[in-house]
């Protein structure tokens, strides 16, 4: 029996080399244990509750359904914001921010409505030709992935929640990370495992931190970190300042809470 164990035990960890060695091969490599540049955070340089619909009045919301997003408080979890929607949407803050900057919020998926789920985060937007993203002159938006990742904007997209029927990762969730500048999709830069169960075991707000310093970024949850990049700005320049928003995909129900932006220092 004992000899059985171990020889199972052996054949296991083969098999996890092996899947790891595979994923190498197909590109879909895991991005850990990036030289962290050395900064410290520092001042609030904006925040946002984010309980209630009277937070987010100036915000720009993007969706192709009139009066989408749903923007309401919370009824179970009090002080969050809720949003839903029956299209896809992206949701601006209206804030210009600079380079080197810490984000963070709260965050709790609470239903998907058919099946389908997908959070995003959307950092350091900056329009072409360094335009506003709001600049009319630039092509109409209108939540869907598409106008964003290869349309008139360049952005850095994180998907942290993402659960639908088209995902191929059916073995376990991915966060994923995209740069994408004007008419260029932009490949996927770097992913890692997604620790947040799906709905509704999910019963309490992650906090989730995303750290942009210069060319460095770091996508946490739970101060878990989840993947590291750092941009060698080879394809396509370093991206830099910009706007932020968050981009849910049609049925999923989720809230948010307590968002902060610090600025980053050099130590």
């Amino acid at each position: 029996m004992i000899i059985r164990q171990r020889l199972f035990a052996k054949l296991v960890i083969k098999l996890v080399f092996l899947n790891m060695f595979a994923l190498f091969l197909s590109g879909n490599v895991f991005v850990y244990g990036q030289h962290s540049p050395d900064f410290e955070i520092g001042e609030i340089i904006y925040q946002n509750l984010l309980s209630s619909p009277e937070d987010v009045e100036e915000w720009v919301g993007e969706c192709a359904k009139e009066g989408h997003p749903i923007i309401t408080s919370s009824p179970e979890n009090e002080d969050m914001l809720r949003l839903y929607s029956e299209r896809h949407f992206l949701l601006w803050c209206p804030e210009n921010f600079p380079d080197s900057i810490a984000v963070s919020w709260d965050f709790l998926p609470v239903e998907r409505v058919d099946e389908r789920g997908l959070a995003m985060f959307w950092m350091a937007a900056t329009g072409k030709d360094g335009k506003d993203i709001f600049d009319p002159s630039l092509a109409e938006r209108q939540g869907h992935y598409r106008q964003y990742r290869a349309g008139d904007i360049n952005a850095l997209h994180i998907s942290y929640f993402r659960r639908n029927e088209f995902n191929k990762e059916v073995n376990f969730q991915m966060v994923a990370l995209r740069k994408s500048t004007v008419n260029d999709e932009g490949p996927r830069m770097a992913q890692g495992a997604d620790p947040i169960p799906d709905t509704p075991y999910a019963n309490k707000p992650y906090r989730i931190e995303v750290i942009k310093f210069g060319p460095y970024l770091r996508f946490s949850i739970n101060s878990l970190t989840i993947l590291e990049w750092t941009d060698d700005g080879k394809d396509a320049p370093i991206l830099e300042g910009g706007k932020i928003g968050f981009r849910q995909m049609r049925g999923l129900i989720a809230d948010y809470a307590n968002l902060e932006v610090r600025r980053l220092e050099a130590k």
